[in-house]
């Protein structure tokens, strides 16, 4: 005999999230496993000793505002899509892609400040070298926001970009106020650990 007390609850909600957002975080979680490894190998290999102690180039103060700059252009460019203030979404983007590049301009412009200091990738001092790998590997990321900014900024032309469509705002957001973190980590790293 069945009993007709028993209640048949609501089957519980599932977690989801858009796929190319869970891939996103897919890569995300990729870089951040590279950089935790480089900055491990930085910390053993300056215990090893034959270390080079050196300023780190001023210009990347002025990297590290451009790039919360950005950040902040980014999130409103977002929170103007979430209005649907179209004209607001393309400067902000734009905005934010002239950031990039003027970030990307510094991070080379770091170099040159570390080759007149006789700091060279290649040397007889990891500290140099490392110095190079995590702004250059970082740069690279950089690079592939900046195309993600494009291919949105593109969208935005086009008014593929609003409240009823921000998957890919949400996404291109997402991915830059990463990359403006692991700079912040980056650059934090580095002072503490020079």
């Amino acid at each position: 005999m069945v009993d007709q007390n028993i209640h048949i609850g609501e089957p519980k909600a599932t977690l989801s999230m858009h796929p190319k957002k869970f891939a996103l975080w897919l890569f995300i979680v990729s870089i951040v496993m590279l950089f935790a490894a480089l900055t491990s190998a930085y910390i053993v290999k300056q215990a090893d000793g034959n270390w080079l102690s050196f300023e780190l180039p001023k210009i990347f103060i002025l990297s590290t505002a451009i790039i919360m700059i950005s950040s902040l252009t980014m999130h409103l460019s977002y929170l103007a899509a979430k209005r649907d203030s179209l004209g607001r979404i393309k400067w902000l983007l734009f905005i934010t892609v002239v950031l990039g590049f003027l970030f990307l301009l510094t991070q080379y412009m770091s170099w040159s400040e570390l080759v007149k200091e006789n700091v060279f990738f290649v040397s007889n001092y990891a500290s140099g070298s490392f110095i190079y790998i995590f702004t250059g590997v970082h740069g690279l990321h950089l690079i592939s926001g900046i195309i993600f900014l494009l291919i949105t900024f593109g969208k935005s032309l086009k008014a593929e970009v609003h409240s009823k469509n921000l998957v890919l705002i949400e996404m291109c957001m997402t991915y830059w106020h990463f990359l403006g973190g692991l700079w912040l980590y980056l650059y934090v790293f580095l002072l503490f650990n020079l």
